[in-house]
């Protein structure tokens, strides 16, 4: 299905605001496809990747300073914060505009507060069903009695006066929340949160997230659904001027000498092409297809030279940016499942056995050819309360493993491979991809399975189409990631909560200890006694065996030389807008 938005066409761009150069394209990839760009349906980091560039938060964050920081978006500056904490009055910039849709009728329309509290309360609409509900639910006064009433009647009430979120005037959001939160803050700079427009959502309906319409500084043009998105500049994006301070470093320094003082955005133009393939995407890199793109790890050897390029890279102009990723990567073993699911000590030894069974250092030599590190933790470095002492329970011992099925009665065939207990057959479904990188996974999963005794079944599919599975418990195994919304341990241990089963924690995990961790830490200040409460949550999810924890990747990324303004930042996506591109 091919989808243009052709509101550029139907309504005149109002001159002076965007600043943007048609001519100036850059030319990006996507790794695995969107499913759509409606936030409150997704948790899928493509989808929200786009969803970025469209529509704006009420916060940001600075391009330039590390550890990331907080500035303001849309809001004319940090929130008005009073009563404990539990109370925000963020004042919106005046004379900011949606981009052109029919869904405004010809008139240009203006971002007001109403649109802020309309958006979250899309989130919590259970008609919605949104896999982020989960950011906002519990939080904001009166809001509990809202939904309940919309779960009864079948209808969510929109207008309906909500003491926890008022709009006293036409820019003013007040937010009145049911107990302090330390994390606020973070939340009303996730990415998921970017205004929409209600009179937008409700000319599309359920196809919304094809017809994304924000007041970011893009605005899509064409969607051809895994395959093709074009984004173009939005005219009535107001601009601003490239300012931001040099962390010190010479990278940094060389950005502020290219970018400094620049009418922004530059871009006129962004392709986005989707590449599941990592050859496929290298040889699109190399052909001068795209503009920049991570080092896939099949071509590190023929790239690198150390952490370096090799003199031939260098000599095209091409930069590198190598960043560690503020993410895990993980298997989840699901809860849930009637094989390998289950709190009974039998079927928690069968997840130990398979976690035992996994080579993660083969994973980083043979998958990552050396761009990971293993992670020991569910909290990667740079995020608040990783403990760089920390190092898990839980190692590579398949002579270990045999022992602990042998113990609770998993024995083997004259085959070589084991039953359950009772007799019955033991096959792990384990989901995967087509792409090269994940064949080396299930390589190594195979190996490692082998050696215990227990058989595999690859199941492939689409990125897409696992997450959505595993969004409904659908998954027995499956190779997931994570990576930073908010540079707070938080975002990391809500994929584990209980509650959270189908917004987020798609490993399907409840336990009631952890849990119980979890709502302790939610109601403390970031600091030293918070951070070991997260350090009790990685053991009490070790015990269980929730996840295989596997790495933290290194993105190395290579840029061509016409690309100005580049530097990798740890949670915003789509860093278009701080770009310019030298004709060439």
């Amino acid at each position: 299905m091919l989808i243009c938005s052709i509101a550029s066409a139907i309504f005149p761009a109002h001159a002076g605001n965007n600043p943007a150069d048609p001519s100036k394209v850059v030319r990006a990839v996507l790794e695995a496809a969107d499913d759509g760009f409606d936030p409150v349906r997704t948790v899928n980091v493509y989808s929200n990747w786009i969803a970025e560039a469209i529509s704006e938060r009420l916060l940001t964050y600075d391009y330039l300073a590390r550890p990331a920081k907080l500035v303001p978006g849309t809001a004319e500056a940090m929130p008005e914060v009073s009563d404990g904490g539990k109370t925000y009055v963020f004042h919106i910039k005046k004379g900011i505009y949606f981009a052109p849709d029919p869904a405004f009728k010809g008139v240009r329309r203006e971002l007001t507060a109403q649109d802020y509290a309309y958006t979250f309360k899309r989130f919590l609409d259970p008609k919605n069903r949104s896999p982020s509900a989960n950011v906002l639910q519990g939080k904001i006064v009166g809001m509990d009695e809202l939904i309940a009433k919309a779960q009864k009647t079948g209808r969510f009430d929109y207008d309906a006066p909500l003491a926890g979120l008022q709009t006293p005037d036409r820019y003013t959001l007040r937010i009145v929340l049911n107990a302090p939160d330390y994390n606020f803050l973070y939340l009303m700079g996730f990415t998921a949160f970017g205004a929409q427009a209600r009179e937008v959502v409700d000319t599309y309906g359920d196809q919304s997230g094809a017809h994304p319409v924000g007041t970011g500084a893009y605005m899509l043009q064409k969607y051809v659904p895994r395959s093709k998105i074009v984004l173009v500049a939005n005219p009535e994006y107001r601009g601003y001027t490239w300012d931001f301070k040099s962390s010190g470093s010479a990278w940094d320094d060389q950005l502020v000498h290219d970018m400094k003082g620049k009418k922004m955005p530059q871009v006129g133009r962004v392709e986005i092409s989707i590449i599941e393939e990592e050859q496929s995407r290298w040889l699109a890199f190399q052909g001068q297809q795209i503009d920049l793109d991570y080092l896939p790890q099949a071509a590190a050897p023929t790239v690198l030279d150390g952490k370096k390029l090799k003199q031939s890279f260098v000599d095209q102009g091409i930069r590198l940016n190598t960043v560690a990723e503020p993410g895990v990567v993980y298997t989840f073993l699901n809860f849930k499942d009637p094989v390998i699911g289950g709190s009974s000590l039998e079927k928690n030894a069968l997840r130990r056995a398979i976690a035992m069974s996994y080579n993660v250092q083969d994973e980083i030599s043979q998958a990552r050819l050396g761009l990971a590190v293993k992670a020991e933790m569910p909290i990667p470095e740079g995020v608040e309360g990783h403990d760089p002492n920390y190092r898990s329970s839980i190692a590579y011992d398949p002579a270990l493993a045999n022992k602990l099925l042998d113990r609770f009665g998993y024995k083997r065939g004259a085959d070589g491979y084991r039953t359950l207990p009772d007799g019955q057959p033991l096959t792990l479904k384990i989901a995967t991809e087509a792409s090269a990188i994940s064949v080396v996974f299930s390589e190594i999963w195979k190996r490692g399975l082998d050696k215990i005794g227990i058989r595999a079944d690859f199941r492939v599919s689409n990125f897409a189409d696992n997450l959505k599975a595993a969004t409904e418990c659908k998954l027995m195994m499956w190779n997931g990631s994570w990576t930073a919304d908010y540079p707070e341990g938080d975002d990391f241990m809500q994929l584990l909560y209980g509650p959270n089963v189908g917004q987020g924690n798609n490993g399907c995990y409840s336990s009631p200890a952890f849990d119980a961790l979890y709502v302790k830490a939610k109601a403390m200040p970031p600091g030293p006694e918070r951070n070991q409460l997260y350090i009790e949550m990685s053991r009490q999810m070790e015990a269980d065996t929730a996840w295989v924890l596997t790495v933290q990747r290194l993105r190395n990324w290579l840029i061509r030389p016409w690309i100005k303004g580049f530097k990798r930042h740890p949670i915003l996506q789509a860093d278009w807008q701080y770009l310019d591109v030298e004709k060439h």
